[in-house]
């Protein structure tokens, strides 16, 4: 949705309905070849029909899932080990696809969710929609602080990561900010794209960022931002097109993103700034549904996920790093994907304190 430049920040009405509200959000799309096996639910406790054990079914979002994410190349290969069908179904974000596991939670469809982050981790824990399962080889395939930041219990497998950044068009004709507190000077009064936090993991790891960043003050800074944000998106997305689409020079994203345009345009137009206060890590997991109707196929799923044939397709695909340590990155990587110095520490019981607070501001 864009903010037309003489009007205060608005949000529609779909995106006023609270983080993890028992209505949904946006309905998962189902492939038309899956339908059948997706769309009912069963009244009573039944026996798991024969052919869904042959299919793995796991809710995520529209960029995994998507034409041009690593869905279609991991479902050829994950068939072709193990026999087994991998149905992906496209939920919009992940905090949409954690929403429809938990409306299912007593009568679970999906076997496996994937997009669930570090800032959305004491949620699903929360929700009690997981079961603990921890890969073949996770121990020796993935350091041990990716797993830490998603708890620490295997609820949750790491399987890619990245700090968040303000990606910057240097065709733009003006400074780049140097700091978090530069994005609220009047140089950028709408010129800024960030993503809703109810609706969009990015959304939500900014908001963290700046809790991270200023602690109790946190509510003021929004205030101060708030003039200079162009939209607020509900997906990365969108936000991400209208920034490519040259409608502002700043956008939310990750330290990775760039490196798309030069590894396919040769394109070094765009620069994720790196502030010297730090950045906050989104690691990226995926978890086992408890009460999957296929467990054992969301186990070899989830085993092969973390594998250096499937890790191997995420660089070029979901443009993050890939938590699997054996995985050979892409030059473009090294030219364009700045790792910042600092990390801080997420806060995520202040951050779902403060969100309200937030969307009230931006929306007077």
């Amino acid at each position: 949705m864009k903010i037309h430049p003489h009007n205060p920040i608005q949000l529609s009405a779909r995106l006023l309905l609270p983080l993890l509200s028992l209505t949904f959000i946006a309905a998962c799309k189902k492939p038309a070849a899956t339908a059948d096996a997706t769309a009912s639910i069963a009244e009573p406790a039944m026996a798991v029909p024969a052919e869904r054990l042959e299919e793995v079914v796991a809710y995520t979002y529209d960029s995994f899932a998507g034409e041009w994410g690593p869905g279609a190349e991991l479902a050829e290969k994950f068939q072709q080990k193990t026999g087994k069908k991998l149905t992906l179904i496209d939920c919009g974000e992940a905090i949409q696809a954690l929403n429809k596991v938990v409306l299912e939670k007593n009568d679970a469809q999906a076997d496996v969710v994937i997009g669930i982050d570090n800032n959305l981790a004491s949620q699903a824990r929360k929700q009690d929609v997981l079961e603990a399962y921890k890969p073949k080889d996770a121990e020796k395939l993935i350091d041990g602080r990716l797993e830490d930041e998603l708890g620490g219990d295997w609820l949750l497998t790491p399987y890619d990561y990245s700090h968040f950044a303000m990606i910057f068009d240097t065709e733009n004709g003006i400074e780049p900010p140097a700091s978090l507190q530069d994005l609220t000077k009047d140089i950028y009064k709408k010129k800024i794209i960030l993503m809703d936090p109810r609706t969009s993991t990015p959304g939500l790891g900014f908001l963290t960022w700046t809790v991270s960043r200023f602690g109790s003050t946190v509510g003021d800074y929004w205030k101060a931002l708030a003039p200079n944000i162009l939209t607020m998106t509900s997906s990365w997305s969108e936000g991400w097109g209208m920034f490519m689409e040259g409608e502002a020079p700043l956008v939310v994203s990750y330290t990775t993103s760039p490196a798309y345009n030069v590894e396919y345009d040769k394109n070094y137009r765009y620069q994720a700034l790196v502030f010297d206060e730090g950045h906050v890590e989104q690691v990226e997991g995926y978890g086992l549904v408890k009460g999957a109707p296929n467990k054992e196929g969301a186990k070899l799923f989830m085993d092969f996920l973390i594998s250096e044939e499937a890790q191997g397709i995420l660089p070029l695909t979901q443009w993050m790093y890939p938590a699997n340590k054996d995985v050979q990155l892409p030059q473009s990587y090294k030219e364009a994907a700045p790792v910042p110095g600092k990390t801080l520490e997420s806060n995520s019981d202040m951050t779902g304190k403060i969100l309200n607070t937030v969307i009230d501001t931006l929306s007077k």
